[in-house]
């Protein structure tokens, strides 16, 4: 097996060696495995390195105006491709509910429509000194609960008032009274995860048709400017944005598509590309809208957000400990890095001091000091009489049901509007799952047909031989496995085996061993992310390492690096069948596979591509993507994933616009004549659907035997042979 030139603790070789041991004068047998821990990490840092390559190559290019308003053009087209498609405008259906006057500033609360039935609640600070047409500021919420009513963020845009700004504040999805999971008050969430959980849950609901929560978002920021630009009191050709954390990578979103911003400020957004040049698996994965699937393999990535500025004045302000938990360990040293970059442009335009980068040493949020950059940089553009702001006068924060636009604290409990997942819903018919080819969702890296599986080491327990194997799915994977043959007998069928719990450990007389007495050749493997394949701690501080290095932040990642998780465990499926059938005492046993858990979909998915693969027996694992996209809530939906759900959470297994083609009962149904028998079918709860209703799924599949429980016995699996 060739050097892959992975780390010095992944090259080493699988096989039995023999040591000669001269002081003891005999011979010892040595197995040695691979870092098998290593191999998810290693293959994305591949398509990373790949990625930032090529990212690197066309920004090395940018060496003349032309070429540089050429990317500007190509971020925003490509940015509204990966997003979904740029949205068309509608009624804002604006109005004003309540009025007031706080400390020198009136406020104004309104509601209006980004989409139809969309409904967005927003304050409007007014300036009750100087003379109208005053600029206007958009103010971009972070991840609180409250959002717009959030106290700093009130402080801020209060500030940016008594300056003479026009300050439009609005609750980004899922947060304040747009809080869509309400608990028992209707402004909160009863999600764990707060607002991650609220951005995320429908963001992956809106992948299984093709769009997105960042183009929600970004149309929201679009639409919120809209209504922002056409107010009496504002000056249209003064407009800026600004927020913090998840309200500046909003004001990122923003700036990339929407060329009426006049400057930008942005306070410790996710300004971290995925694709950094010292990646660290599985990357700055976020919630949902932050992270641009297939963005990698088109060399597109944040940093390119911030591109379709230029020369146009703008800020970046950073937090210097948000690399120590907030983001990734990456987070300065890649800033710093692509800061240089766009600096570079910013200097051929000709504007070298209208690109600005502050860090502060505080923790992340909206402190002091960055106030004060963000007032004197909006001054410094855009008031006629610029003045320096040494101090920020003393604000108080209103309270937060004053600023409310409904007296329930919820726009959907108040109009009746829909929410984001409800409006992904409305446009999508389920007769689109129905007929169309798996193949036009991906396609799997096909394995080497010369691949075989390599041996480790063997022994024998009574009538069974037991072989350590290894198969090579791509140049930095291995999949180890068990293989239990029947001694002295012909092999009556080849069973690969599936658990998402880890390939089951040599156990005398158990349930592998057994089968392999009865005349089965059992191949219990692990592939990518269970198993002895379930990556390593990643590097960073304790709170990050620990959040990310999860199958979900895994999937975010491969999805982002344009490889679902989905796609690589196929690619892992096909190598080891391939493998399995090119061994000469297997060549003419059948193949089947029992899959359980998380691996169910995948390899439902390998034998819609392999048609060596015989019968399938699929064990408690999802019975619909349907069901995940017409929940309400749904196992592991969150951006945490509480510990209990861990083993239901199928976002690993999850493809972009899968349900815009087909899905899992469809594909079951392709498979004829060869036989499904799905054992405990669950629901998106995560709980095994009654029987009545798996029935009505599958009831013109005549391929399919379905069983009432979940399935993992002798007789379950021996009766694969007989399908």
């Amino acid at each position: 097996m060739a050097n892959t030139g992975l780390s010095r603790r992944s090259v080493i070789k699988g096989g039995t060696v023999l040591l000669s041991l001269p002081a003891l004068g005999q011979q010892v047998s040595r197995v040695e495995y691979r870092d098998y821990a290593r191999c998810l990490p290693d293959h994305l840092r591949m398509l990373a390195r790949e990625a930032y390559e090529r990212r690197s190559a066309a920004i090395r290019g940018l060496t003349t105006e032309a070429a540089i308003r050429n990317r500007q053009q190509w971020v925003r087209r490509t940015f509204w491709e990966l997003v979904g498609g740029e949205l068309q405008r509608t009624p804002l259906n604006a109005r004003t509910t309540n009025s007031f006057e706080h400390d020198g500033v009136r406020v104004e609360c309104v509601v209006y429509e980004t989409q139809p039935g969309l409904h967005v609640s927003a304050n409007l600070y007014l300036p009750t000194t100087g003379k109208p047409p005053y600029p206007g500021i958009l103010f971009q919420a972070g991840h609180s609960t409250d959002g717009k009513a959030y106290p700093l963020y009130q402080i801020c845009c209060q500030g940016l008032a008594r300056l003479g700004f026009v300050v439009l504040a609005f609750d980004p999805m899922g947060q304040g009274e747009r809080t869509y999971y309400p608990g028992n008050v209707p402004s909160r969430t009863r999600l764990p995860g707060g607002a991650d959980d609220e951005h995320t849950l429908p963001g992956k609901q809106m992948l299984l048709v093709g769009d997105t929560a960042t183009r929600l978002q970004t149309w929201d920021a679009v639409r919120s400017l809209d209504y922002l630009a056409a107010h009496p009191l504002v000056d249209s050709r003064r407009l800026a944005s600004t927020g913090q954390s998840g309200g500046g990578t909003n004001t990122m979103l923003l700036a990339a598509v929407d060329d009426r911003l006049a400057a930008a400020a942005v306070a410790c957004p996710n300004t971290e590309n995925v694709a950094a040049r010292n990646f660290i698996p599985p990357g700055a994965t976020d919630d949902a809208e932050q992270n641009f699937i297939g963005s990698g393999p088109l060399g597109f990535d944040r940093w390119d957000l911030l591109y379709p500025m230029a020369p146009k004045p703008l800020l970046v302000l950073v937090s210097a400990k948000d690399f120590a938990g907030t983001y990734s360990p990456n987070y300065l040293e890649n800033g710093r890095e692509e800061y240089q970059r766009l600096s570079a442009v910013y200097a051929r335009l000709g504007h070298t001091d209208h690109l600005g980068w502050h860090e502060t040493p505080l923790p992340h949020g909206l402190s002091y000091d960055l106030r004060l950059q963000i007032y004197n940089w909006m001054s410094r553009w855009l008031l006629e009489r610029p003045q320096a702001i040494t101090e920020e006068p003393v604000i108080k924060p209103i309270p937060e049901e004053r600023l409310r636009v409904t007296k329930q604290g919820n726009v959907v409990v108040a109009f009746g509007g829909l929410t984001p997942a409800a409006l992904a819903r409305k446009g999508w018919s389920a007769q689109s799952a129905r007929g169309s080819s798996l193949a036009r969702v991906f396609q799997p890296r096909k394995p080497d047909p010369q691949v075989k599986a390599a041996v480790v080491g063997r022994t024998s327990y009574r009538t069974a031989t037991l072989e350590a194997i290894e198969v090579q799915s791509a140049p930095d994977v291995f999949l180890p496995a068990w293989l239990y043959l029947p001694m002295g007998r012909t092999v009556r069928q080849t069973l690969l085996v599936l658990d998402s719990a880890g390939r089951q450990s040599w156990r005398e007389g158990e349930l592998f061993h057994r089968l392999a007495e009865s005349g089965f050749a059992v191949c219990a493997a692990d592939i990518r992310g269970f198993g002895d394949l379930a990556p390593e701690l990643t590097s960073g501080a304790a709170r990050y390492a620990r959040s990310h290095s999860t199958e979900q932040h895994y999937a975010w990642a491969s999805l982002i690096l344009g490889e679902p998780l989905a796609a690589q465990r196929v690619t892992d499926i096909l190598s080891l069948v391939q493998a399995l059938a090119s061994r000469p005492d297997l060549r003419t046993a059948p193949i089947a596979v029992a899959a359980r858990g998380l691996l169910t979909t995948p390899a439902l998915f390998t034998a819609a591509f392999e048609t060596r693969i015989r019968a399938l027996l699929l064990s408690g694992g999802l019975i619909s993507f349907q069901e995940i996209f017409e929940a309400d809530q749904f196992a592991g939906g969150g951006y945490f994933t509480p510990p209990q759900e861990a083993n239901l959470d199928v976002f690993g297994s999850l493809v972009p616009k899968l349900l815009n083609h087909t899905d899992l009962p469809a594909i079951a149904a392709s498979l004829a004549p060869r036989q499904v028998v799905i054992a405990g079918p669950r629901a998106a709860s995560g709980s095994v659907m009654e029987p009545a209703a798996a029935q009505a799924i599958f009831r013109t599949a005549t391929n399919v035997k379905l069983l009432p429980k979940p399935a993992w016995d002798f007789a379950t699996l021996s009766s694969l042979a007989d399908l």
